[in-house]
């Protein structure tokens, strides 16, 4: 993987801020766009800006068939078996939704969560258990903050009608044994949805191979549009699903009394769609593509090693997660005792402009049940380089001492 040709496809990282340049670790957030995905977005604003799938004129029809190459590139990204499988959403948070409001959970249900969930994936269902009685279960890591399958398997009955947990946490990095979960959950007979968001983007993600039911990501996490995300689903659990958004463009007939609900996946894509989104959504599934996800991996495994084998000798630094480094993927979440974490975060930003997170990363319930505030975040992705992390490493030397 050339980083260097790479890095000269992102018009940011070719710029300075007050004379230096841009480092930007801040990717579990939202990653960086390179031009290849803001052409393509531009194309269609330029050059064909009308309704997909509604009109019959030469704009149209083009839209239309960006929309629908589009949906193909998605689909076979994550190995889905057919384009209908793929219904677009604004982000991972909404494909969340979606299926929290659809699988039709009635009073007593199990649904059931790890203790690393991202706000998505525990609100929904905190709402679901207030407002409609069903019951949820979370399984506790063990020790080294990595998923438990005894504890897991403590949790499974017959009452567990769904396991939504996380792949990847975008808390330490840590992936989920997706496919060992839900093998297990398949022999309850419950169904397995799979928060994505800091999986697909970084990773070989086959949908078919880990057996998922149902899977959510976000297009901005992996060099896509903002407000764009998908969801997977098998075709008869999509099918099975009542429509949680309705109104155009979901149905396909209507009278005063009653509506014909539309196929697959239209019914659940409601409203007028950001078509230039979704254009800029396949082109980035395109680049990383060609980049390939298992270079990606393994470039940011090294980033993630060099910083920990350097920070880890700072005083008062505090490792979130495994200390092994591949164990935590592209992420890099700590702490330094004495040094409250938005401080480090500003401090690293005005001093060297290298951009971190600090806080709870939505995962409050995590950091609460730990009687933590936070932490200071890294998260790295395909244009980071090893002197990138030399000068944050530094950097975070430099305010340790002050």
């Amino acid at each position: 993987m050339n980083v260097d040709k790479i890095r000269k496809d992102f018009p940011i990282l070719q710029k300075k801020l007050k004379g230096k340049p841009v480092v930007y670790f801040d990717n579990s957030c939202m990653t960086l766009r390179p031009k290849h995905v803001i052409d393509a977005m531009d194309d269609y604003y330029y050059h064909y800006p009308a309704c997909a799938l509604r009109s019959l004129h030469k704009l149209s029809k083009k839209a239309t068939e960006e929309v629908e190459k589009a949906r193909i590139i998605v689909q076979k990204f994550v190995g889905a078996k057919k384009t209908k499988e793929i219904v677009f959403t604004k982000n991972t948070s909404e494909a969340l939704n979606l299926v929290a409001n659809s699988f039709g959970l009635k009073k007593g249900d199990t649904v059931l969560t790890t203790d690393k969930e991202h706000n998505s994936n525990l609100i929904p269902w905190q709402v679901m258990a207030r407002n409609f009685g069903i019951k949820r279960k979370i399984v506790k890591s063990d020790k080294n903050n990595e998923f438990s399958i005894e504890n897991y398997e403590k949790n499974m009955n017959k009452n567990v009608k769904l396991v939504s947990v996380v792949h990847t946490s975008n808390l330490d990095g840590v992936t989920n044994p997706i496919k060992d979960i839900t093998k297990i959950a398949h022999d309850f007979g419950a169904k397995v949805l799979v928060d994505a968001a800091q999986s697909v983007p970084h990773k070989e993600v086959n949908v078919k191979k880990l057996g998922v039911d149902l899977l959510a990501f976000s297009a901005h996490k992996m060099l896509g549009p903002s407000g764009m995300g998908a969801l997977y689903g098998k075709e008869e659990i999509l099918e099975n699903l009542s429509q949680f958004l309705v109104g155009g463009e979901t149905v396909s007939d209507s009278t005063y009394e009653s509506h014909v609900v539309e196929n697959l996946p239209e019914k659940f894509e409601a409203g007028l769609q950001n078509y230039a989104g979704i254009i800029g959504f396949g082109a980035a599934c395109k680049y990383l593509k060609k980049v390939g996800r298992n270079a990606v991996s393994k470039h940011e495994y090294r980033l993630n090693k060099r910083l920990t084998e350097k920070l880890e000798h700072v005083d008062g630094f505090s490792l979130i997660g495994p200390k092994d480094s591949k164990k935590r993927g592209g992420i890099l979440s700590f702490n330094i005792a004495g040094k409250d974490h938005h401080e480090i975060a500003m401090l690293s930003d005005s001093l060297n402009n290298v951009m971190v997170r600090s806080g709870a990363h939505c995962v409050h319930s995590w950091f609460n049940s730990q009687n933590l505030k936070g932490s200071v975040r890294a998260s790295f992705y395909l244009y980071n380089t090893e002197k990138e992390v030399d000068l944050f490493s530094d950097t975070i030397k430099n305010i340790s001492r002050l």
